[in-house]
């Protein structure tokens, strides 16, 4: 495994952490819970796919995976955004991990768009 692989697993599960933070501190409403629960959920689940990459056993199954992390990833921005939109949480506090997950949604479209053009390559 690459160093950047591993910075990534690193990356991915120090954001799950911070997710779990964030949905700890939030307000015990109804709203806050459900949102944030969702988010959780998602946020959670972007380095756990990540990890799973690494175990496909074709390239297409790798691609798979990364497209799993980024369809959750684009599910924990819109959770947050709705987070925030709601005035639930100040957009100061969230955005940092606002742009962490716009940064991830970055890298793994990237990823997936790099790994697809080496397959057609072959």
């Amino acid at each position: 495994m690459s160093n950047q692989q591993t910075d990534l697993r690193e990356r991915t599960k120090a954001f799950a952490l911070r997710i779990v933070r964030m949905y700890c501190a939030l307000p015990k409403t109804t709203e806050a819970q459900v949102l944030g629960k969702q988010a959780l959920r998602s946020g959670t689940s972007i380095g756990a796919n990540y990890r799973e990459a690494f175990r496909a056993r074709s390239a297409e199954e790798f691609i798979a995976k990364i497209g799993d992390c980024l369809k959750e990833a684009d599910e924990t921005a819109y959770w947050l955004d709705l987070l925030v939109e709601s005035e639930i949480v100040a957009v100061e506090k969230m955005a940092s991990l606002q742009n962490e997950v716009n940064q991830l949604i970055a890298i793994f479209t990237a990823i997936s768009i790099r790994k697809k053009a080496n397959m057609r390559k072959q």
